[in-house]
């Protein structure tokens, strides 16, 4: 039988997406939610508080531009080994159990830098920290997706992207409240680092009362197990049907042996899939998005913030980072992913044009200053309001059951790698070019991401995670 054929069976076969669950059921499935976007939060508090903590770090520890950049992309590096191992973890042990040790991890990677006697042990520890970072950028979507209904997935699973940028700006806020009460002092920094055990403490604690993912359950075979987590989530009629669907899947894609990198050597399209997604997490960072978000204090005091100044300037680009998520999800429920991410990639580009135009034409002073913050704000909300939340959604959906943990844990791999790259670079580049210039290379990027986007992105929205999968099979078979 053709493929195409099995993707018309699996659209008919799909059942009737409506929200009939009862108070009880929805109550369960936003727990799950709230719970498992702590790692999330996490993701942000760790990524952004390096922010405001790097400028009292170089003092204290006497970073050089080169260390600097060392110390800020360790936790990158870490993120990509983190995401590669978080998804082979998750797809043998389980969405839940890997949340469950990536909360450990992150306890240990904060404490780590928190006390950490030289830089030495900071890039050691941040590459610690790095490794939950990346595991949870995999672990929490997919875990998310997997329990969701279809026709709720792109607001449940984009609430991780809310629970990061809120942890950034919970970062961004912190910072500046801790230099403000502590001063000048050498170590305010680490206070600053301290607190991200306190959600890593929650999210374990939390976790161990959570369901794990139905789809792994039926992935394992273990059908009952799956009923019963689908039962929590969704009505008794719709957990039925939804779980003969998975089964079936289930049952082909064991005897497919769908699973890792022979799959990919072996099954065509599969590999080309998997360049989709690759070109999809580079689309992702290639907009320069972390160098606003790890250099923003550091690129505000460039354009002529006092550095206090900045640190408080920069809280307004957290803030719109949050509030241009809660718009994102909202669209998420109304428009398509494919459209909503190229205009996302259109309102960032020009927002870096403008970045780089008015660093390089308007002469220092308040002029130039609330020029560029107001760029930056920009820029975040097109980045945060689109870009990001379509980014992991689409990377959370577009792989077989089988794989999914794999796939996306290495096409996040391809992210964190080219996030580690750019935020080794970049002060670098600033130094050596310019900021102008800098950003102008960012804004050649963005129209080669647009390019890309526009020619190979699948459309997602609308489908269950199994209609998905016979239609993207079709398509690049």
């Amino acid at each position: 039988m053709d493929v195409r054929d099995d993707a018309t069976q699996a659209r008919t076969a799909t059942p009737t997406l409506v929200d009939d669950a009862p108070p009880r059921v929805r109550r369960r499935l936003r727990l799950i939610t709230v719970i498992a976007t702590f790692g999330g939060l996490l993701f942000g508090y760790d990524t952004g508080v390096i922010n405001g903590a790097l400028p009292y770090m170089t003092d204290d520890l006497g970073l050089t531009p080169v260390t600097e950049g060392m110390v800020t992309s360790s936790l990158l590096l870490g993120a990509a080994l983190g995401a590669v191992t978080g998804g082979r973890l998750s797809d043998a042990r389980g969405r839940r159990r890997t949340i469950l040790t990536l909360a450990v991890v992150f306890f240990v990677g904060a404490l780590g830098c928190t006390l950490a006697p030289d830089t030495a042990v900071m890039i050691v520890a941040r590459f610690v920290l790095g490794l939950a970072v990346g595991g949870a950028s995999v672990t929490v979507p997919v875990y998310l997706a997997e329990v969701s209904p279809a026709e709720r997935r792109g607001a449940l699973v984009t609430r991780n992207e809310l629970m990061i940028v809120s942890g950034q700006l919970l970062a961004f806020t912190s910072n500046a409240v801790i230099a403000k009460v502590g001063g000048e002092s050498g170590g305010v920094w680490r206070y600053m680092l301290v607190l991200a055990t306190l959600p890593a403490v929650v999210l374990w604690f939390g976790m161990l009362v959570m369901p794990e993912s139905p789809r792994w359950l039926a992935s394992k075979t273990r059908f009952g197990e799956a009923l019963d987590v689908l039962k929590q989530v969704r009505s008794r009629q719709r957990a039925e049907a939804e779980l003969a669907e998975v089964s079936s899947l289930a049952v082909k894609e064991e005897r497919a042996k769908l699973g890792g990198w022979q799959d990919m050597k072996a099954t065509p399209w599969l590999r080309k899939l998997m360049l989709v997604g690759f070109g999809i997490a580079i689309v992702q960072q290639i907009t320069g998005v972390n160098t606003i978000m790890y250099y923003g204090t550091q690129i505000l005091t460039d354009a002529g913030f006092a550095s206090d100044s900045a640190l408080t300037a920069n809280i307004a680009n957290g803030v719109i980072s949050v509030l241009a998520t809660f718009v994102g999800i909202w669209l998420l429920g109304r428009v398509h992913r494919r459209p909503m991410l190229m205009t996302g990639q259109v309102g960032t580009t020009c927002a870096l044009l403008l970045i780089g135009v008015f660093s390089l034409v308007l002469p220092s002073g308040d002029a130039r200053a609330y020029a560029v913050l107001a760029m930056t704000v920009t820029f975040l909300a097109f980045q945060q309001g689109a870009i990001s939340p379509v980014t992991w959604l689409m990377l959370s959906e577009i792989f077989p059951m089988r794989m999914r943990g794999f796939g996306m844990g290495v096409a996040a791999v391809v992210l964190w790698l080219t996030n580690f790259a750019i935020g080794l670079v970049f002060p670098s580049l600033v130094s050596g070019i310019g900021i102008s210039n800098t950003f102008f290379l960012f804004v050649v990027a963005g129209v080669v991401s647009l390019a890309f986007v526009r020619r190979y992105v699948p459309e997602t929205k609308g489908r269950t995670l199994e209609t998905l999968e016979a239609e993207l099979r079709a398509r690049f078979s």
